[in-house]
């Protein structure tokens, strides 16, 4: 497959990605508040709505990138990370099924985009950061990476590796200026979560357990991506901040 980057702005290297696949899209309510006004944005996907998704940040003030690359693609992914220098990094697929009859192409696919593409990923944006002693990495884990969940086997295993592997690259990385920690949304209402928000009985029962009594939005994310790539969080390395209404508090 190809790739290819479009800069709105080309003279500015961006300083925050997203991958349009996941928790933060266009489509999804309050995606237009996800960076301040004048942030520089790099979005990552292979979808046909990228260019979209960056005609509305840029409308709004940001300065895009769009990347329009296979994040299961490891070629793609070093060719597109020299262009870019730092990286928060929110891609998504879940394969749902019992475990016993879960094929192997689907969980090489999960593992491929949850956890290959973030080790990768940071692996190659790390290293320019190492060399000047400074840098922010954020990856994007869930409520299942300390759950089990139910019929999503591959999800909830690479979620718990990405815990993993933030608390095992900040203990290499930090010593040397590069802070690596990870956001842990909660039940957010995306593409991910629709037939589970769509289902009554599974929203309910969803909800019930929410102690903040609602679903959480992308907008629900800002603060956290904001604080972990901030000075403010320079001593902070190897957390896993959940972002989820109080779900794992019950």
């Amino acid at each position: 497959m190809s790739m290819e980057i479009r800069c709105i702005f080309p003279e500015l290297r961006p300083m925050v990605g997203f991958a349009a696949t996941g928790t933060i899209r266009a489509r999804e309510p309050g995606h237009g508040d996800q960076t301040a006004p004048g942030a520089r944005v790099a979005i990552w996907g292979h979808r046909p709505d990228l260019g979209e998704t960056a005609d509305i940040l840029q409308k709004s003030g940001r300065l895009v990138c769009a990347v329009d690359a296979d994040l299961g693609d490891r070629g793609q992914v070093d060719a597109a990370c020299s262009e870019l220098l730092e990286a928060t990094r929110v891609a998504g697929i879940i394969r749902r099924g019992p475990a016993v009859d879960s094929p192997a192409a689907d969980w090489d696919a999960v593992m491929a985009i949850h956890l290959d593409a973030a080790f990768f990923l940071a692996q190659r944006f790390a290293r320019p950061m190492l060399e000047r002693g400074a840098g922010k990495i954020i990856n994007i884990a869930s409520v299942l990476s300390f759950q089990g969940g139910f019929n999503v086997v591959g999800y909830a295993a690479a979620k718990h590796a990405i815990a993993g592997l933030t608390q095992a690259l900040a203990n290499e990385w930090a010593p040397k200026g590069v802070q690596v920690n990870a956001i842990a949304p909660g039940y957010i209402r995306t593409n991910l979560t629709r037939l589970a928000f769509e289902d009554p009985i599974r929203q309910k029962a969803i909800l019930d357990r929410i102690p903040a009594g609602r679903w959480g939005s992308p907008s629900d994310l800002v603060g956290a991506a904001v604080f972990l790539a901030s000075p403010a969080s320079d001593y902070v390395n190897g957390h896993v901040l959940a972002v989820d209404g109080g779900w794992l508090s019950r």
